[in-house]
């Protein structure tokens, strides 16, 4: 490291911080039914800073109660798109306004360096507004047999939606779920990562002051296996929608069978990005290291296997893991940091225990452990594997976090092969100047999602979702309004009825 900012200078810790979290259910701010808490902490020193109320099956069906009742009974599924999308765009402008506030709040729960978790609390903003202008053009099909009949598409919000939300970047996160189910007329449930409930406990402040009818938002922190489970397992939640981990989508999957739910589930991901030797390598090593770095490496999309052309290899390694050593680590708080501290001890030990497999698996040639200055807190140091073989455990896994592995290949055949040589298929990262080979081979990837030479930026209207184990079905643009709606076709003859005629003999 260099004469970075370390965690050892004074730390800037928000005011204001409140010292307990509770539920909101209809309307108001309340405990759990049996008065439980967990702790949260906060990553740089793992310290406690505040109790939120640990929702169990009661306070789920508290929660699930008021938004049925507010679905059934309330104005809100019965508002024109227009009305909502009024609604929705004041949201958006009170978030934008207290982007500043969300983004300190956030950074000192989560650990995402503070000058990424602003550009998330934008975000946040953009994805109401866009669900909001979305739901008044949304516009349904008419098929027409002139003269005989007219088919129209009635398309109908479904009622309560339960959203499971994960710990990074959660309140953009909780954003992406909640615009697009509140747009087309749901009530919700929004069970937030126990790890970081601090942002999504502004939602119900922000809800109210736009305008938000009670009852149509309602949360409950709490466990995963409590409550979380409980939403997925209850019969008046119609629709599921989960990001996180595979296993534990695997669990949503069965347990929401029973019911016959709905599902749209972004689960995990070990995406490859593929470097052929005629590619801009200044462009791509740029790309990569953010790719994999930014986001302290808890994104789901990261490029954490780098595919590399022999012609080309040596040179990469060598330069990608002299820019990884000087990836700036330090107090998320600070806008010189660019990987802050992981979210909680758990998940750090659980990077950490993969570091230590991989340094018997490949070559370590940047960081492999905790940076130089960082005694305390969740921090490790941007770490890069090279000659990883695809058996490899750090080739295979997802380990979330700021550690890649970079391994060498010969033909297109093999690249491919190895792109799509794990059980995941989120997304994927193509970098060379061959026109034809660009789009061949990206379409020869196993991937929801392809960026050729160029990072993780995305138009809102695509498609977001992975195939085999990083996911079941897309949200996004007009596939989230399908997943959040019935489409109900309605059929009406226009002339005479012609009808096979039953039971009137010869």
């Amino acid at each position: 490291m260099t004469d970075e900012p370390t965690n050892q200078a004074p730390r800037h810790v928000p005011a204001d911080l409140p010292g307990r979290i509770q539920h909101y259910i209809g309307g108001k701010f309340v405990d759990s039914a049996d008065g439980d808490t967990f702790d949260v902490l906060e990553p740089v020193t793992n310290d406690v800073y505040l109790q939120a109320a640990a929702g169990k099956q009661a306070d789920v069906d508290l929660a699930v109660a008021a938004a049925r009742d507010a679905f059934l009974n309330g104005p809100w599924p019965r508002m024109l798109p227009r009305e909502r999308s009024r609604i929705l765009h004041r949201i958006a402008d009170i978030v934008e306004s207290r982007d500043a506030r969300l983004a300190e709040l956030e950074s000192f729960d989560s650990g995402l360096p503070i000058t990424q978790a602003l550009g998330q609390a934008r975000r946040a903003a953009e994805n109401f507004r866009f669900f909001a202008d979305l739901v008044v053009a949304q516009a349904d099909d008419t098929f027409k047999v002139p003269g005989r009949q007219i088919n129209y598409v009635n398309r109908k919000p479904i009622g309560v939606a339960g959203l499971i939300t994960p710990w990074n970047t959660p309140f953009m996160l909780e954003s992406w779920k909640l615009g697009p189910a509140l747009a087309t007329g749901n009530t919700v449930v929004l069970k937030p990562a126990e790890f970081t409930p601090l942002s999504a406990s502004l939602w119900a402040g922000i809800f109210e002051e736009a305008g938000l009818p009670a009852g149509v938002f309602n949360l409950v922190n709490g466990l995963g296996e409590e409550a979380g489970d409980a939403l997925v397992k209850h019969p008046d939640v119609p629709l599921i929608s989960f990001t996180g981990e595979s296993s534990t989508g695997q669990l949503i999957f069965a347990n929401a069978a029973p019911h016959l739910k709905g599902l749209s589930m972004e689960l995990g991901g070990k995406s490859p990005a593929i470097v052929f030797a005629d590619a801009d390598l200044g462009a791509a090593i740029d790309a990569t290291i953010f790719g994999v770095f930014s986001l302290n490496g808890e994104r789901c999309t990261a490029g954490s296997r780098i595919l590399v052309e022999r012609a080309v290899y040596d040179e990469f390694v060598e330069r990608y893991a002299e820019q990884a050593k000087r990836v700036v680590v330090g107090d998320p708080q600070d806008p010189r940091t660019e990987v802050g501290a992981l979210v909680h001890p758990e998940h750090y030990d659980k990077v950490v225990s993969y570091i230590e497999i991989g340094k018997s698996e490949g070559r370590l040639v940047a960081g492999g452990g905790r940076p130089e200055g960082f005694e305390t807190g969740n921090y490790v140091a941007p770490t890069v594997f090279a000659d990883v073989p695809p058996s490899a455990r750090i080739f295979q896994e997802e380990i979330f976090g700021p550690v890649v592995a970079i391994t060498p290949f010969d033909t297109e055949e093999e690249a491919l092969a190895l792109a799509n040589g794990v059980r995941y298929g989120l997304a994927a990262y193509v970098w060379t100047n061959d026109l034809k080979r660009a789009h061949n081979f990206s379409q020869a990837i196993e991937a929801g999602m392809v960026w050729l030479n160029s990072n993780n930026v995305r138009d809102l209207r695509t498609p977001f979702g992975g195939v085999k184990a990083s996911g079941l079905g897309h949200e996004g643009g007009y596939r989230s309004i399908d997943f959040y709606t019935d489409q109900q076709a309605v059929h009406i003859t226009l002339g005479k009825v012609h009808n096979p005629t039953f039971g009137k003999g010869a």
